[in-house]
């Protein structure tokens, strides 16, 4: 029989969650990100985070409403561009940035969920990016080594999942959602449909149950478009 992992909402499924933890936070842009989990960060009040995502939300979405209450310590991320309280705080020194090529934070987080340490890339050589990492020539061509990261919660988005923390994930939801929920010590999937273990078809499923710790179905979704960009009406 499949364990059932379901929690009521959010504030269970965070249970746990302290400041100066590690977290990881799925999505692309505005695309497949837990927010439910991320406002129940911000109810919370935990500080001093350092928060691995891709981006950083806006200014009054996503994770930038913990960058407004001075919640993060440090954004390990590849693209902040929409975000000028980011731009702010980072400039200033209140915030710490480490800007990861997006392949690299891709990798780095399904390395760690694949139990592999660290690896070698030629992403970023040459770059402020290689400072103080070891440098190795494969092929006459020169890579860096790059650590797996790890986290101590890593929260996703899916579409549809099950009791016993199996995920779907739609579009573009799917670019680093899989690979943070293989990386948390404890990992928290949000989903807008919950449906009993054995009603997806296995074939589809994206991340199986045995990654997932906890899981809860999310209300209330936004899905807000992070830059609108339309041609004029001819």
């Amino acid at each position: 029989m499949a364990l059932n992992k379901v929690v009521k909402n959010a504030e269970l499924a965070l249970e746990g969650v302290q400041s100066d933890m590690t977290l990881m936070v799925g999505g692309f842009g505005l695309c497949g990100i837990p927010e439910n989990a991320i406002l129940e960060l911000v109810r919370r009040k935990v500080t001093g985070l350092t928060c691995i995502s891709n981006n950083a939300g806006v200014d009054d979405f996503g994770l930038g409403l913990l960058l407004v209450g001075k919640q993060i310590k440090k954004m390990i991320s590849s693209y902040v561009g929409e975000n000028k309280e980011f731009e702010r705080q980072m400039l200033s020194g209140e915030l710490e940035v480490d800007l990861v090529p997006q392949g690299s934070l891709a990798e780095r987080c399904r390395a760690a969920g694949a139990g592999i340490p660290a690896f070698y890339t030629p992403a970023g050589y040459g770059t402020e990016v290689a400072e103080g990492k070891e440098v190795r020539e494969f092929n006459g061509k020169p890579h860096i080594l790059e650590m797996a990261f790890h986290a101590d919660f890593a929260f996703v988005k899916a579409w549809k999942g099950d009791t016993a923390g199996n995920l779907i994930y739609k579009a573009t939801a799917k670019n680093f959602n899989p690979v943070m929920a293989m990386a948390g010590k404890i990992t928290v999937a949000e989903v807008e449909e919950l449906v009993p273990a054995g009603e997806l078809d296995p074939n589809h499923i994206h991340t199986p149950g045995v990654f997932v710790q906890r899981i809860f179905q999310g209300e209330a979704y936004e899905k807000r478009i992070e830059r609108v960009t339309t041609r004029p009406r001819t």
